[in-house]
């Protein structure tokens, strides 16, 4: 559905949804990376990107570090999508021969239709919000600062009570 990037940036925004506090809490690349168990050089990359697209804006030097431009619930998981995938409202036919309704549509064109609809619902109706609300419902924290993932699954509403982990 969607490649590493974009992947990797709905991480890095959604880490970011998690401790926003009206534009106070800023994180690092570093941070971020660490706690969403990325590679610190590709979301730095991807943040910079993402500030180039003004979903977040970036200050550096010691107390600077990212923040969303907007509130989580003014940013959809589409604004990141259309940046890192390309977007194409025309589908492929898995069988060949081109666009899948030029001419006779293929046996599962109706159902491909129906699926990229529903995708772009998802994307569109989705916002950072609901990363943000995760955490408070649950009552769960975010990963601590200072604590270091081993993959992005882990950190997502991990219990802040988790000792930091050593870094060589």
């Amino acid at each position: 559905m969607y490649g590493k990037q974009t992947e990797t940036a709905i991480a890095a925004m959604s880490r970011l949804a998690e401790v926003w506090d009206n534009g106070k809490t800023r994180l690092s690349a570093i941070e971020i990376a660490d706690q969403r168990g990325l590679p610190r050089a590709m979301v730095a990359k991807i943040l910079s990107t993402l500030s180039q697209a003004g979903l977040v804006k970036g200050s550096p030097g010691p107390g600077g570090g990212y923040l969303l431009a907007r509130a989580p619930n003014e940013l959809s998981l589409h604004e990141v999508y259309e940046i890192f995938e390309r977007v194409d409202n025309s589908l492929n036919c898995p069988f060949g021969g081109g666009v899948c309704g030029v001419g006779a549509p293929c046996a599962i064109h109706d159902r491909l239709v129906s699926m990229q609809v529903s995708v772009q619902k998802l994307l569109n109706e989705t916002t950072f919000e609901i990363f943000r609300k995760a955490v408070q419902e649950d009552g769960l924290k975010p990963v601590a600062k200072g604590v270091r993932v081993e993959n992005a699954r882990e950190s997502f509403r991990a219990a802040q009570t988790r000792k930091p982990r050593t870094t060589k």
